[in-house]
């Protein structure tokens, strides 16, 4: 369980620190100021690039620890000492284990508070320890990665020779139109057809980007929280708009797997992935709508739901059920529209009026509207489901290739477009695979991940047997 005390406004732009306090009853603010103030010094870094105080929920109440979250302007969050117990710490106290449940509560809180790395260990007062821990950069995307020219890109998961020509050249077309404002009736009715849903429970976007930005503003929730390791712009978005996220944390051990009872009960905002990324995990249908209650709204991200042959545990189709269940959709993977920004929303009218509201006028341009409305008809849903096909057979090869290179492990069972992959010296491979051509994407900047992770894109068969060659060359070690 997870509770906060306040919550800061202010955009998310690079890395920030998390700070996990431990405190005996009775602290002080100045106590654990000073404490906090000699750590940031000891790391170079200010007051300013702290995004969160952590502690343990019992020690919410404390009013030295609430006047130094005030005094910061950041939100105290409150960690369960079952939850912090279950983080590694490089400094575990067993007199702290004896006294709390947790052989650290500062390295800990930091740690689980950010999915990061520990910057600064704990460090001691008499009554307070603090810990820093640095917080993935929630910024960065996987174009960045491909930045020189001639590399092959295996960092962005869009699919390769697209647009299709057909698609390129009926976009063409609509440029002899661009003089009249967009009008967006046939592409929002061709969407809603596509999932058996009636037009006015659809939300046409400029990308996923943006349908996370209307909800973040919209929704007035109270306990916001985003299961990771997932697509970080939700809670940059959350974050922007001045909510406080609290972070589930799902790991390699479980295969990535959302387990019954992860989510606290009294979270009224749920954001989760299907199939998530970077884990490429598919979580069964049934999980997700077991999170769907009165008084909660959970949303869905299946951005890379129809990478998926079948598109078997979506929820798009799905209505009535508890509380507002929201799905997200992009065109942007499988038909390689990154440029064009088009996606669209999925839920219950009353909320889509609302985002609607929060829209500007004509948000998404007629070349998009024409792409939502083509990329909805039966003929592109049978191209898309013939790549799907043929994406889980390049996906399968790369496995068996990833298989075979010592050191390298793939956690739970990849359902996309891309492969997780965890092996040591992961950011040294990364440079190797760089300098022989191969931009993969860096793993350390998703919450619950670190510097030893790898998300790599499915490609053809050719392409794959030439990566995982230079993949063997740039592991370290001994080789078979």
């Amino acid at each position: 369980m997870t509770r906060s005390f306040s919550r800061r406004v202010g955009p998310v732009h690079g890395p920030s620190l998390s700070i996990g306090v431990g405190a005996s009853r009775g602290v002080d603010a100045a106590e654990v100021l000073a404490l906090v103030d000699a750590a940031l010094a000891e790391a170079g870094r200010s007051r300013a690039e702290i995004g969160r105080l952590a502690t343990l929920d019992a020690r919410l109440d404390e009013p030295g620890l609430r006047s130094a979250a005030a005094e910061l302007g950041l939100p105290l969050t409150g960690h369960a000492a079952q939850a912090l117990a279950a983080v590694p710490v490089p400094n575990p106290s067993g007199r702290a284990l004896a006294a709390v449940g947790t052989p650290s509560v500062a390295e800990a809180a930091a740690l689980l508070g950010s999915g990061g790395a520990l910057l600064v260990p704990r460090r001691s007062s008499a009554r307070a320890t603090v810990a820093i821990a640095l917080e993935p950069d929630l910024r960065h995307h996987g174009d960045t990665e491909v930045g020189a020219p001639g590399l092959v890109d295996l960092a962005v998961n869009v699919r390769t020779g697209t647009p299709p020509r057909w698609l390129r050249e009926h976009l063409a077309d609509t440029l002899t139109g661009l003089a009249g404002y967009p009008e967006q009736s046939a592409a929002r009715a061709a969407v809603a057809a596509r999932h058996g849903r009636p037009a006015e429970e659809v939300l046409l976007t400029a990308g996923a980007a943006e349908a996370f930005v209307l909800l973040a503003r919209v929704l007035a929730a109270r306990h916001v929280v985003v299961v990771h390791p997932q697509f970080t712009e939700p809670e940059a978005a959350l974050r922007d708009a001045g909510h406080t996220v609290h972070r589930v944390l799902l790991t390699a051990a479980d295969g990535f797997r959302l387990r019954p009872g992860a989510v606290p009960e009294q979270a009224d905002l749920v954001v989760v992935g299907n199939p998530t990324n970077p884990t490429s995990v598919l979580h069964p249908a049934a999980v997700l709508t077991a999170l769907a209650r009165p008084g909660r709204t959970l949303v869905v991200d299946e951005a890379f739901m129809d990478t998926d042959p079948g598109e078997r545990e979506s929820l798009a189709a799905l209505r009535g059920l508890p509380g507002q269940v929201v799905v997200l959709r992009s065109l942007t993977k499988t038909w390689g529209l990154a440029g064009l920004r088009i996606g669209y929303v999925l839920g219950p009218a009353e909320l889509i009026a609302r985002l609607a509201a929060a829209q500007p006028l004509w948000p998404v341009s007629t070349p998009a509207l024409a792409a939502a409305e083509l990329c909805s008809g039966p003929a592109a849903l049978a191209e898309a489901e013939a790549a799907a096909v043929s994406t889980a057979a390049d996906r399968a090869h790369l496995l068996a290739g990833l298989a075979a290179v010592p050191g390298v492990r793939v956690h739970g069972v990849p359902a996309a477009s891309f492969v997780l992959i965890e092996l040591a010296g992961a950011a040294e491979v990364r440079e190797r695979l760089r300098a022989a051509g191969f931009a993969v994407r860096r793993g350390d900047t998703f919450p619950g991940l670190g510097p030893d992770w790898l998300r790599i894109a499915v490609r053809d068969r050719e392409t794959t047997d030439r990566f995982l060659a230079a993949l063997s060359r740039a592991v370290p070690g001994p080789r078979g």
